[in-house]
């Protein structure tokens, strides 16, 4: 595998950031991930924290070197990741647990799978247009797609119905395998991204700019463009290269390059993840 990731988070116009980004590799497969910890919830960058170590320490545990069966892993550590929010909430007396959103994708044998819980997104960019990307689960979302069941007078159209951490069990989505092509870009993002910059802008920029350049842009753009009100704004990247050794970029200067042949599992930091800087919460 020969890939290049970017990752970037900044706090905007928000008191602390509550975003958790991410990702992983061995030698034959490569792990992205960002959580949104939820406002109006107590404790949502715990939440997104947890969600982040979760998919990590399964990653790291199960791909020897690869994953059996992504999408099963994608959904399993998604639900692991829930139940440790709700670990944490009873461990602590909280009668309000923390929430969080989630958008995690497995890089493997040349295809991509992925997942996602809330309204974290995905996008897949080939040739400045985008493949695919992830439905939020909100209202909005689901009027935008033709669902009419429910009286959207009775609800705020950004309001989420879903999310890890909730007392119900959360519904998600898993998508793949898709075949890469060379030059394919991932991204995967927080909504203080796409909320500020229209889908037009992001598969230009990432369709004709490297991850390294694109990514700061883009989030550059989305922080003007929102003001001094603006959300969390998180992204990672990746561009596929297929053949190869890996070359890794991290938060805002280019890290050294990396062979994946020569190690097991990424260990950009001591949990095998990197992630946006946060405090580690109690393992629940």
């Amino acid at each position: 595998m020969k890939f290049s990731v970017f990752q970037l988070s900044r706090k905007g116009g928000r008191e602390k950031n509550e975003d958790r980004m991410g990702y992983s590799y061995t030698k034959e497969s490569c792990l992205f991930v960002v959580a949104d910890g939820m406002g109006g919830h107590p404790e949502g960058e715990v939440a997104a924290q947890l969600a982040l170590q979760t998919v990590s320490l399964d990653f790291q545990r199960l791909a020897r070197p690869k994953l059996d069966d992504p999408a099963d892993f994608l959904e399993n550590t998604l639900l692991s990741a829930h139940h440790n929010i709700l670990k944490y909430a009873i461990a602590n007396n909280m009668d309000d647990p923390p929430r969080t959103t989630l958008v995690a994708s497995v890089v493997q044998d040349g295809n991509v799978w992925w997942v996602h819980c809330g309204d974290s997104r995905l996008y897949f960019v080939r040739s400045s247009k985008v493949l695919a990307r992830t439905r939020d689960h909100s209202y909005m979302e689901l009027r935008g797609a033709g669902v009419t069941s429910m009286n959207p007078e009775r609800f705020n159209r950004n309001v989420l119905f879903t999310c890890l951490g909730s007392p119900s069990r959360p519904f998600f989505d898993v998508a793949g395998p898709t075949e890469l092509h060379r030059n394919d870009r991932l991204m995967l993002c927080s909504d203080g991204l796409w909320g500020s910059v229209s889908e037009t802008v992001i598969a230009r920029e990432l369709g004709n700019k490297s991850v390294s350049r694109s990514i700061p842009d883009l989030i550059d753009a989305a922080l003007r463009k929102a003001g001094s009100s603006s959300d969390n704004v998180t992204a990672v990247a990746m561009e596929w290269e297929m053949a190869g050794g890996e070359r890794f970029m991290t938060d805002d200067e280019p890290a050294d390059s990396v062979d994946a042949n020569d190690a097991e599992v990424d260990a950009v930091s001591k949990d095998g993840m990197s992630t946006s800087a946060a405090p580690t919460p109690p393992t629940p």
